[in-house]
């Protein structure tokens, strides 16, 4: 008995070892943002408050509202920096959440210590990338009276967040050339978005280009450059944006 028990304790040790080992390495792995991206933002201008980033408008243009973002597994924040700026130049105040081991849901709720910081802004939404995107769509879920609409980014919401029955806003941008979250992916879940949702495919589009950090295993190979990508995000991004603001002001 005793022979048996010391068997299954270095058992357990070995695995509690290895599974530690592996733990350390996986987090020391991240994907970081390209040198097109340096060469693109202005990193001086970007504000690092407690565990996000934030973009404001580079002219004296008034802030219409406010948008999180969740960055994508292994990610690092930074890597949506062209994609942030670009919409923050359009009048919206846009902050990059910076989660623990760069995975969103270890901060899933960081969006509430960010609009409680930002007590003049009255209208607010939330995205994010890949898995960023699940984290996003389970805080929207669980606070639509709030945050105003939720994009997509190569990304849907888990089974539990089932906005079907909901005519909540939804804007899903997602890749033709999508490699991990592929257009079957899309076409799977699409019965988990609201009555409500502009679902835009970006011809040409893959998974790695929704940020800014290179090349990612198991993706496909985009037929269109990062920035061209980029550009098209932010602008659906702006028009879909403007668009619920118009409708909240009418309304």
């Amino acid at each position: 008995m005793k022979k048996t028990l010391k068997i299954v304790g270095v058992g357990l040790a070995v695995l509690v070892t290895v599974t530690v080992a592996f733990f350390v390495i996986w987090s020391g792995f991240d994907y970081e943002p390209s040198k097109q991206l340096h060469s693109l933002v202005d990193e001086k201008k970007v504000v690092k408050k407690d565990n996000y980033y934030v973009f404001k408008p580079q002219t004296n243009k008034e802030i219409k509202a406010g948008y999180i973002i969740y960055q994508g597994a292994k990610v690092e924040p930074l890597a949506y920096g062209y994609y942030a700026q670009q919409i923050a130049n359009e009048g919206y105040l846009v902050a990059v959440v910076d989660s623990p081991f760069n995975m969103s849901f270890f901060s899933q709720n960081k969006a509430t210590d960010i609009v409680k910081s930002y007590p003049k802004i009255s209208a607010w939404f939330i995205g994010g990338h890949s898995l960023g995107g699940v984290s996003a769509a389970s805080y929207a879920y669980d606070h639509q009276n709030s945050i105003k609409g939720l994009v997509l980014l190569a990304s849907y919401p888990m089974n539990k967040n089932n906005f079907s029955i909901s005519t909540y806003p939804i804007l899903s941008l997602t890749g033709e050339k999508d490699g991990l979250t592929t257009p079957e992916k899309i076409k799977e879940t699409k019965h988990l978005l609201s009555k409500n949702t502009e679902l835009v495919q970006v011809k040409g589009a893959n998974h790695a280009q929704f940020g800014m950090y290179g090349k990612q295993k198991g993706d496909n190979k985009a037929s269109i450059s990062p920035k061209e990508q980029q550009d098209e995000l932010v602008k659906r991004t702006v028009k879909w944006l403007n668009s619920q603001m118009k409708k909240s002001v009418s309304n």
